[in-house]
């Protein structure tokens, strides 16, 4: 397996690139910024909220409650996603298929840079909360079949919808600190519910 400090050129040979330091270190950072998160949030469970031993019952209606307005603001986001591609979409000519841009008489050389950057923009934010919002639905669902405190439900549950909702706002704004600082409580929430579910079925 190449190493990372080396890429494959058009002809087969390989040429060696030499990370500098600041490469290597946001490298690293990369690799323990999950452990990092995942630890963090098993401390929060830990030390602030209340987990009884793993048992599977109804949700209550107050869980009914913060998974219905989390679904609420997951949908709303999708929405907002939705519009501002379509909005993005007719701003700059663009359209869904080749035969939408034909019919209008245009074609893809009309299509300027900075379109298909805010596209792109778009595309990657939709992608990016698609993908999350699948992993937090499968870790939501045994979740709250376990009745967690309510604390610990609105904490995690309404944490990641919320913080998904900041993650795209400063994803369209280009606000890439304050979309940083969403993804990293986002992710906080998901393994928040992961690692509750792990302590709940070892005590």
């Amino acid at each position: 397996m190449p190493k990372l400090s080396t890429i494959q050129c058009e002809h087969g040979t390989s040429q060696s690139m030499k990370l500098d330091t600041k490469q290597k270190k946001y490298i690293n950072i990369i690799i323990v910024y999950p452990f990092a998160i995942l630890i963090f949030s098993t401390l929060i469970n830990l030390t602030f909220i209340n987990i009884d031993s793993l048992q599977i019952s109804l949700p209550t209606e107050w869980h009914l409650h913060i998974s219905i307005l989390s679904a609420l603001v997951l949908t709303i986001n999708h929405s907002l996603l939705m519009t501002t591609t379509e909005i993005t979409r007719v701003k700059f000519r663009m359209y869904a298929t080749p035969e939408e841009l034909h019919e209008r008489g245009f074609s893809g050389k009309d299509i300027s840079k900075d379109g298909i950057q805010e596209l792109q923009r778009n595309h990657n934010a939709h992608r990016n909360l698609t993908e999350n919002t699948c992993f937090f639905i499968a870790l939501a669902l045994p979740f709250i079949l376990t009745t967690p405190s309510i604390a610990a439900t609105f904490l995690w549950l309404m944490g990641f919808a919320l913080c998904r909702f900041g993650h795209t706002i400063s994803y369209l704004v280009g606000s890439t600190n304050f979309r940083s600082i969403f993804m990293t409580l986002s992710l906080l929430a998901m393994y928040g519910i992961a690692s509750h579910l792990i302590i709940s079925w070892i005590i």
